[in-house]
């Protein structure tokens, strides 16, 4: 067995096919002067090839799962533009007169080995972008062949070193069981694009490997865990095959669920919103019963492109989402960026510890003209559902005066244009910053609603960086000091009658569904995959009995103690009223 990262959910059993590692064959010899014009024309040449063929790669994508995860190849078109990456190639075939190939092999080592010199997951991730594009201009630049997957359909678990988008797009989900790469983690595009075809992934185990995996060999991966077998006996074979027809069944199990309503044996009721990224989520969404978008994180409309979008490439994108919704609400959450989102783009500053810097509203309030063009996208949306709007990372009542002052003026100008919106549209706060819950009560005479993003109040409050994997044992959403924080702003909220739910993480966690139930807290965002799962846990407990569970966690004084507690309950409530589940359709 070997521990790897697990990127992309689920079980894979199934013969590796390896894709072989391109060794590259590069002249060393200088050119004359002479022949400069030649090599700066095949550059160029090289530079238009690979912009069709990413072109056209990326409406091939688009087919498969949606615009928005297609726009990960814009980043890369945006490479072959980059005046920094190109000033670098040429200035080697002009100075060092050496082939077009060889200069576009030094720059993409001098970008790579520069980027993986930062300590920044994000930016390590996008080294791997730079390769991508650097060795499709390589292969066309020396002719290259393309590697050919396995020509039948015979499903097999595709393994290398690194993976490029390039690559994985043209993968047929349907014949690749999963993936197992020597490199990279759960923010690398590629990641990203797995989990849009549904296919499990195992990262990270360079190193990790005796020998190396050899085509035909039987592996299994387990992406929920991060776990790769290599030539399993029988044993494992039998357990993971049980594991993964349970998850099919219990999928199947689950999907009965979708129409019916949240509530509790007792008839407590929940809201269960969806987290979206895309548009294209929404259509997951619905399917899986959610009750609105409690977080729409308009900062993807922002990335992966050259500028700033417009207010009208906003309006579409939201009104879409408020129109599918119907009557639900979808609460839109203005940009989002710093920390470990970049804009290509939009140069932020060097910072030691960027989570701590410019970032989020900070950022909005002080570039107000990008701030208000999004606003006035939102504004123009809420004419057509039930939109509200959410400023992120706010930790003062300053701030929020500040930003309704810019959405006032946004309202002026569209009443100026005469169009429509919702002049009473909703507008509430994010609460993942420690003084945002120490002044909660102040914050709640400003705002019309609060929303708990709990996977940053545990960051900040616990002061654990959970993408650091030496701390990353610290971070506890169970610890006692997240239970208090949780209770002061709840009371608050509730003192001012004003409306709050759960957007983090743990949101989605069903071992919390006591603390929401003792808290009074009914609103529940979470990703579009965990929905049924937490409705099923909901259908299958007793409110009072799991009241009484909470209150005695409040009293807890460690974080272990508070988990074991939760997770002893919902073991019990599982034990009670068995795995199936569907038992609760019957009302």
């Amino acid at each position: 067995m070997i521990q790897g990262i697990g990127a992309a959910t689920g079980v894979a059993i199934g013969k590796a096919f390896v894709l072989p590692h391109w060794e590259l064959d590069l002249p060393d010899s200088e050119m004359d002067a002479v022949d400069l014009a030649k090599e700066f024309e095949r550059l160029y040449e090289g530079i238009r090839t690979s912009k069709n063929e990413i072109e056209y790669i990326k409406n091939e994508f688009k087919e498969m799962v949606g615009h928005e995860e297609s726009q990960i190849f814009d980043a890369h078109l945006a490479i072959l533009e980059d005046p920094v990456f190109m000033n670098e190639i040429q200035g080697i075939i002009e100075r060092q007169y050496k082939a077009a190939e060889v200069a576009v092999k030094e720059a993409i080592d001098h970008f790579v080995s520069m980027f993986d010199l930062l300590d920044d997951e994000y930016m390590k991730e996008r080294a791997l972008d730079i390769k991508d594009v650097g060795n499709r201009l390589l292969k066309h630049l020396l002719g290259a062949p393309e590697v050919k997957l396995p020509a039948d359909t015979q499903p097999y678990i595709l393994v290398a070193k690194e993976l490029s988008p390039s690559q994985l797009v043209h993968l047929n989900p349907s014949h690749v069981l999963g993936i197992v790469t020597m490199t990279g983690g759960k923010t690398s595009h590629s990641a990203i694009m797995a989990r849009a075809l549904g296919i499990p992934l195992v990262s990270g185990i360079e190193n990790k490997l005796d020998k190396p995996i050899q085509t035909g060999q039987q592996l299994v991966v387990d992406g929920d865990e991060g776990l790769l077998y290599l030539e399993p006996d029988t044993l494992i074979v039998e357990r993971y095959e049980g594991i993964r027809d349970q998850q099919r069944k219990k999928k199947e199990q689950l999907q009965l669920l979708a129409t019916v309503d949240a509530v509790t044996k007792d008839g407590t009721y929940f809201n269960l919103a969806a987290n979206m990224n895309s548009v294209k989520e929404m259509e997951i969404a619905l399917k899986n019963g959610a009750q609105g978008v409690g977080l729409f994180r308009s900062e993807f409309l922002y990335m992966d492109r050259h500028n700033f979008p417009t207010e009208e490439e906003q309006f579409e994108v939201y009104k879409l989402v408020a129109e599918n919704a119907g009557q639900a609400s979808v609460v839109i959450r203005t940009l989002d960026i710093g920390g470990d989102k970049q804009l290509d783009y939009f140069a932020l500053p060097e910072e030691e510890n960027p989570f701590l810097g410019y970032r989020a509203i900070r950022i909005s309030l002080d570039r107000t003209e990008p701030f208000q063009t999004q606003l006035t996208a939102i504004l123009r949306a809420s004419a057509y559902g039930s939109v509200k709007i959410m400023y992120p990372m706010i930790s003062s009542v300053d701030e929020v005066k500040q930003a309704n002052a810019v959405l006032r003026r946004a309202m002026a100008d569209l009443d100026r244009r005469g169009i429509d919106y919702d002049p009473n549209i909703k507008v509430g706060i994010m609460i993942e910053v420690p003084a945002a819950v120490t002044i909660s009560d102040l914050l709640a005479e400003e705002a019309d609603f609060f929303s708990i993003g709990t996977n940053d109040l545990v960051q900040y409050v616990l002061a654990v960086d959970r993408m650091n994997e030496q701390i990353a044992h610290m971070y506890h959403p169970f610890h006692p000091a997240i239970l208090r924080m949780l209770r002061t702003t709840v009371e608050a909220a509730h003192r001012a009658g004003i409306p709050v739910s759960v957007c983090g993480e743990l949101a989605g966690d069903e071992r919390a569904i006591p603390l929401w139930l003792e808290l009074g807290v009914k609103d529940l965002s979470m990703s579009p995959q965990s929905l049924l799962r937490v409705k099923h846990r909901i259908l299958n407990t007793n409110a009072a009995e799991a009241k009484g569970e909470a209150a005695a966690c409040f009293k807890l004084r460690t974080s272990s103690a508070v988990e074991e507690r939760l997770s002893a309950f919902a073991e019990r409530s599982s034990y009670r009223n068995g795995t199936n589940g569907t038992d609760s359709t019957a009302s």
